[in-house]
């Protein structure tokens, strides 16, 4: 452990690659973002859709994990899980959650804080449609964030379910679907040298629902 430590603490990165000004972003936050996601995209960085989804338990403790952005648009950020995981469950309990990106080929992350909804029936079925039916399968064997005795019982599970749906449509369970978070804080963090970065930020208003940008200190 110690000299793990002390590889760590010597860790250091060169924020140089590019800067980040007023002047430069876009009005609206969800377009700034379609911009950068473009940009991630052109760089080839890895899995840009990546992102941490941290939300609160009933101990008002914080919980995170990665999940995967599956859609943006004006109205927010769009992911799929299992409603009954534990996310789910924090989600159902306390709807205000964030999310943040980081893309270390670009020295930036974006932190997004906002709402949680959950998506219609017809979205959520529209979605599962295109996915792997690997991945269909996988969403009814596992009793996701449950204690499992042994990986076997699932695998067992999961050929049961093979044969159940064999030459058959795979249709959404119930306990699976989308939600969206809407935003109505979101920075745009631009790594630069000696740890003075670049912080824009985009705050909703609640009465206008207009966006106010300004900068904070790193």
């Amino acid at each position: 452990m110690r000299q793990i430590s002390d590889i760590i603490r010597h860790l250091r990165t060169d924020f140089s690659a590019f800067e980040l000004n007023e002047s430069d972003v876009e009005k609206n936050p969800l377009r700034q973002f379609a911009k950068w996601m473009e940009q991630a995209l052109e760089a080839e960085v890895n899995e840009p859709n990546a992102m941490t989804l941290a939300t609160v338990n009933k101990k008002k403790q914080p919980d995170a994990r990665i999940v995967l952005l599956r859609d943006v648009d004006k109205t927010g950020f769009t992911f799929f899980t299992n409603y009954q995981s534990r996310k789910g469950t924090q989600m159902a309990d306390n709807k205000q959650a964030c999310l943040n990106f980081f893309w270390p080929e670009l020295q930036r992350q974006v932190r997004i804080l906002g709402t949680i909804e959950k998506l219609s029936a017809k979205a959520s079925d529209a979605y599962f449609k295109t996915r792997p039916r690997e991945s269909q399968l996988g969403a009814w064997a596992s009793d996701q964030s449950r204690e499992l005795n042994d990986r076997h019982a699932l695998v067992e599970r999961l050929e049961l379910l093979e044969k159940k749906f064999e030459g058959k449509a795979v249709a959404r369970p119930p306990h699976w679907g989308g939600y969206r978070l809407k935003p109505h804080h979101i920075e745009f963090w631009q790594g630069r040298p000696s740890r003075l970065h670049d912080r824009i930020i985009y705050e909703r208003s609640r009465n206008s629902g207009k966006w106010r940008i300004f900068r904070l200190f790193p």
